[in-house]
């Protein structure tokens, strides 16, 4: 056998092993209690509070609820202090735990010394870097998004900086620790080029790429970082979509996406979700790229949200 056939042998037998292993990773997505077992004091063993930017409303509101259920303390954090009051009150009369709230306005204001100073003391267990917007309510093409430039810098400030100053105010103590878990919200568009998603879908692939690359340098010191990217959520920003097969609600998502932060440095938090992401990104990115799909797109998702 000569250089060339011994090289393609190879080559398919690489390809042949990557996709088993992918099989083999989705199949243990249906058994999530026996491949990633979490005991009941997973949380609890890394300290006592969490830290939830975006707390006050959809998936955020979800985690804070979740979390405080399994024990621990949480800090939500928002623009709209009276939304946040009423989570506190919500999740300290359901749970029994202490709730802190910190006003945050992540698209304009740049107050992180204020919320360092917050957070100050608090042995963190788990931070969810939730809080982030769409450039606009409806999608549209790049230059034909409303108030452009106030959005370049919103979008900017809220999806990508608020992510890497929260993990710098709490990372350092969970290395001390030798322990914490950090999971970044992405979205499920950003496994493809998405136009009229381009700006947001940009500002998710950072998500993942800076959580992937941060998990490499801390998984040895005991943090799991993982991004999550969902698709369908029902909450505000998908203009409260009726719940189906694959529009969770947002506990729904956030209970299921809780069983996978064993699995590796992302998941799509839920099995529809996952299928949802393989098929996308099978599907010729020619096609999606269309003018004509792009127009079906807008036309969809437009009736969608009841514009």
């Amino acid at each position: 056998m000569d250089f060339v056939e011994l090289f393609f042998v190879w080559l398919g037998a690489a390809v042949v092993v990557f996709y088993v292993v992918k099989l083999a990773s989705f199949a243990k997505m249906f058994h999530s209690g026996v491949w990633f077992l979490q005991p009941a004091s997973f949380f609890t063993s890394m300290g006592e509070w969490a830290v939830v930017t975006g707390g006050s409303d959809g998936i955020g509101k979800a985690y804070s609820l979740e979390l405080a259920g399994r024990g621990l303390n949480v800090v939500i954090l928002s623009r709209t202090k009276d939304k946040l009051d009423r989570v506190a009150l919500e999740i300290g009369q359901t749970t029994g735990q202490k709730v802190k709230v910190i006003v945050a306005d992540f698209t304009v204001d740049d107050k992180y010394e204020h919320i360092e100073e917050k957070l100050k003391g608090l042995n963190i267990s788990v931070l969810v870097n939730n809080v982030g917007i769409l450039p606009s309510h409806n999608p549209s093409k790049f230059l034909q998004t409303k108030d452009l430039t106030q959005n370049i810098a919103k979008v900017i400030n809220c999806n990508v900086k608020a992510l890497v100053k929260m993990c710098q105010i709490v990372l350092p103590g969970m290395e001390k620790r030798g322990k914490g878990v950090i999971v970044n919200i992405s979205s499920g568009i950003a496994c493809v080029p998405s136009p009229i998603y381009t700006m947001y879908c940009a500002s998710k692939v950072f998500v993942e790429r800076f959580s992937q690359g941060l998990n490499a340098e801390y998984k040895e010191k005991g943090i799991v970082i993982q991004a999550v990217a969902p698709f369908g959520v029902s909450t505000a920003m998908t203009g409260y979509q009726k719940p189906n097969l694959v529009t969770l609600t947002a506990e729904d998502f956030v209970r299921t996406s809780l069983k996978y932060l064993t699995a590796g440095d992302k998941t799509y938090g839920s099995i529809c979700h996952a299928v949802l992401g393989w098929i996308l990104q099978c599907v010729p990115q020619q096609i999606i790229h269309s003018e004509r799909m792009q127009e079906c797109l807008l036309e969809y998702v437009n009736k969608r949200v009841g514009s």
